[in-house]
This record gives structure tokens, sequence and C-alpha cells, in this order.
């Protein structure tokens, strides 16, 4: 079992405390803008190690009898189709899901607020969807005048243009998925409908990362830096808490550009001097009283940022993003004298891919894996002309686990014939060759039958979080499959096939 570095419950009491008393400040009614994934936020995880990817969620849960929860998203990120990496749906798809999910522990989203509106085509679909569903949906437009006319911004016709929407709870948790959503406007423009009604009402921020009272080149907060390298995103010393408090505190670039238009819009709707004098000042943020092993959190924020790295290089290769967003990545590498080769499983993936280049010369392409178990030991696979490298990992993983001999196969031969058949006469592919979702299911039918399968089988679960890299960026059915597993996958920049389109 790997160590951890951070105590949730601690976390938790600190986290719980800190709003409360952020809204007891402002009369019991208190605009959160809630920053980060609210359930299974797998970067927090990743580089907070023994992070509840869900403690957001129970945070919440506790709070629930105090909060109204209120979900935002962009217009623009539905109409494009912008996707969540880590479970390859969309944000249209995620907005639904975090729905369920809030459901599920009992949570309920008072309302869904489409922000920057104009009548796209696909967030019209979207909003009939939930309102026939019975969740109530409101359109918000662009904020006239933003953002350098503050009398219009803050005007019956800037916020003042978007409906009001009625909350009971004395704190207001204003979420939404990924950056840009409209979290902030949506605070703001409800907080002038407020004061228009004689209620003194506050804003704060809640977000995870950067870690205020962490070194500003310690790595969580350089990992934070990776993570958003694509929106150019960077750290600094929050110059305003050091000119007003002569203290050290990390922020990043976007909230202290923004920093002082939002003090003069707060001013402005509150007709008061800010509470504020500092963008720190307005977090509520208590992550970094959390962590218990400084040196565990920081290898594995190097890890991360050795990650994204593999997965910037990949999203490039697939058109997804610039060069610029790779090379930054490459320079948080080397601020840390990071390489590729750092991730434990790199080098031995490659050996794979070269053995089955030696042994197997009739496949057009040579790909090999690799996987760290929890115990520290890494397991192989590579590809071959019955199943993908990815596949044959995972079946040498839990053999490992199961302690089956290698020898020993899975896999019932008239399966494994069966599902070849199937692709190659019926749905016309070009290979038969199993992807990692097929073998999976192709494992459970074996169990029914074969108990050694299923013993295997029943060690999947063993594999959540373990580290893998593969020397291919993976096909569809291997990343769904590697994904449900909880495995963190990273590859090489190189594709498997030369084929253009892969189902």
């Amino acid at each position: 079992m790997k160590t951890k570095g951070f105590d949730n419950e601690k976390y938790l009491g600190e986290q719980t405390q800190a709003i409360i008393e952020r809204a007891e400040r402002f009369n019991n009614k208190l605009y959160l803008e809630f920053g980060g994934k609210i359930v299974f936020d797998y970067h927090a995880s990743r580089v907070l190690p023994g992070f509840d990817p869900n403690v957001k969620m129970r945070l919440l849960k506790q709070l629930k009898d105090k909060a109204d929860i209120i979900l935002c998203i962009y217009a623009g990120d539905i109409e494009r189709r912008k996707v969540r990496a880590d479970f390859g749906i969309t944000y249209d798809v995620d907005a639904l899901k975090l729905i369920d999910d809030l459901r599920d522990w009992d949570i309920e989203v008072g309302a869904v607020v489409i922000t920057r509106f104009d009548g796209q085509p696909s967030a019209k679909i979207f909003k009939n969807k939930l309102e026939r569903r019975g969740v109530k949906v409101y359109t918000h437009q662009f904020t006239k005048g933003y953002p350098t006319d503050i009398d219009l911004i803050v005007s019956d016709e800037g916020y003042g243009a978007n409906s009001y929407i009625p909350t009971q709870k004395p704190l207001v948790v204003i979420t939404g998925p990924g950056p840009g959503s409209g979290k902030l406007a949506t605070c703001l423009s409800q907080l002038y409908h407020e004061y228009k009604r004689g209620i003194k009402a506050g804003y704060a921020k809640f977000e995870t990362f950067p870690i205020w009272n962490l070194p500003l080149k310690h790595p969580v907060n350089i990992a934070y830096e990776a993570a958003t390298a694509d929106l150019r995103d960077f750290n600094l010393i929050d110059p305003f808490h050091l000119e007003e408090y002569r203290k050290t505190a990390i922020n990043y670039n976007r909230d202290v550009e923004a920093f002082p238009l939002l003090k003069r819009i707060l001013q402005k709707i509150t007709a008061l001097e800010s509470v504020y004098k500092s963008p720190t000042d307005m977090g509520v943020n208590r992550a970094g009283f959390g962590i218990t092993d400084d040196g565990v959190v920081a290898e594995a924020a190097k890890q991360e940022i050795i990650r994204r790295h593999f997965r910037y290089q990949c999203e490039y290769m697939m058109g997804l993003v610039d060069k610029g967003t790779v090379e930054r990545a490459k320079l948080l590498m080397e601020e840390l004298n990071l390489k590729p080769e750092d991730r434990a499983v790199v080098l031995p993936a490659r050996a794979a891919a070269s053995e089955a280049h030696q042994r197997k010369g009739n496949v057009e392409f040579f790909c090999g894996a690799a996987l760290e178990l929890n115990s520290g030991a890494i397991i192989t696979g590579k590809n071959s002309e019955l199943m993908h490298a990815t596949a044959s990992l995972i079946l040498n993983a839990i053999k490992e686990l199961a302690g089956i001999p290698d020898k020993i196969h899975l896999l019932s031969p008239s399966i494994i014939e069966s599902i070849g058949s199937l692709k190659k006469s019926i749905s016309g592919v070009k290979t038969i060759s199993m992807n990692l979702e097929e073998a999976l299911i192709a494992l459970s039918i074996s169990a029914t039958t074969n108990p050694t399968a299923q013993l295997a089988m029943e060690k999947l679960k063993e594999l959540v979080n373990c580290q893998a890299h593969a020397t291919h960026i993976p096909t569809p059915g291997d990343e769904a499959g590697l994904r449900k597993l909880g495995v963190n996958l990273t590859s090489d920049p190189d594709f498997s096939s030369k084929s253009l389109f892969v189902s």
C-alpha cells in the first residue's frame, strides 16, 4: 500500500469551519464560487496521496442543510462539445452526470444557468432536455460593459438584465464543469439582485489549487500549472496580499489580474469599501492544512507533472492542443529537473514493445505496456494478432495478483475465436485483435465456467490508482477499459495503426 500524505478528516473539519465562518461574516448569505471538480477530483487525489476524490461531496453533504446549489455551464462549451478528459465525456453530459451524482448524495441542484447564452442550437437542446426533466434552467447573456464600464456592468442593463435565481439557504454554492463556466458572473449577478432587495450578501471563492500556503515553486503548485498549461495559467506571489499584510501567499494569474476590477465591482454593488484586500482574502481553501507528509505529496506531484507532459504530447498529435501547450509542459518538467523516464513504467513498456518487435515480426505495429502494482512490482504486456498490448497487460497483472502461473490461459480459445469472428465477418473490422474492453467482456464470460478466470477477475479492483504506460496512444476501447478500472495511464505520442479512423 502506498504512503498517504493527506488527512481527509482534518481537511473536512478545517474546510467546513472556514466556510461557515465566512458565511457568518455576511449576515448568513454567502455566494461561494466553488471551483474544481466536486466529485471524482482525480487530479487532487494524484498530487495529494490519500485525498478522497469525493471529499468535496462529503463537504457539501455536511453543509447540505445550509446550502443551495446552482450549476453553471458556458453555452460555448456545449456548442463546441468540449470534453472532460478524465471521463471522456462532453461538458454538457458532465453537467447531467453531476446532477445525478449530487442526487445520489441526497443533494438537489436548485437551478442550472447557461452562461453567455446567445441562442446556440446545442445550448437550446440542452435547456429543453433539462426543463422537460423538471430541472429549472436560467440563461444569462454576456454582461454589457464588461470589463471596462463599471457603471454599465453594475446596472439593470448589466447584471440586472439576468434573471434573479431565488435561494433559501444562507450558503449558495455556485459550481460548474471546467474553467470559464460563468461561476463568478453568476455570483455577482445574484449579489446585485440581493442588494436591490436589501439583503447584504457576500462573495467568497473556494478553489483547491494553487495551495496558497505552500511555496510558489512547490511541486504541488507546479502540478497545477501543468494541469492548466493549455489555459496558460501560472502561479505567482499575490502582490496585493504581500503589500497589505507583508505575508507571502500564492495565487494564480487570472485571479490576481481580475482582482482590481472585481474589487471595484463589489464596491459598486455594495456601496461599501471592500472587505477584501487581496484575491487570497477571498478564498476559503484549507487544503494545505490537510497535508501530513510533504515529501510524499511532493513526489506525487512530480509524477503528475510527467503525466501531464505525456498527455499534452498525445493531445498535440490528435490536434487537441497547440505546440505552445507542449512546450509549456516541457518547461515545467525542466524546472524540477524531471524527465519522462522518471516515471517507473515508461522504460519497461518500451522494452516490452521491443520484445514484441523481435518475436512477432508479422505484426505491423509493435506496442508494449507496463503497469506498477501497489506492491511496487512492474508487469508488462505486448500486442499480438489476438490481443492489444493493454489487454495483455491487464490479464497479466491480475494473474500476478491471483498467483496464477503465466502458462495458464484465462480466456477460452472458443470465446476468443467467437469474438474475432464477430468482428471480422459481422462488424467488418480490419483486425480481430481484442482491445481491453473486449478482453474484459471475454473474461467475464469465461468466469462463468472457469474458476481460475473468476479468481483473476476478482483482482481487477486492486488495479485502482495503479500507474501504467503504453508505447502508443490507446484506442477508444483500451482507454475506456483502463478508465473504468481506475488505472492512471500515460502513453508515448505514437499511434498504434496507420489508419486515420479508429472505431
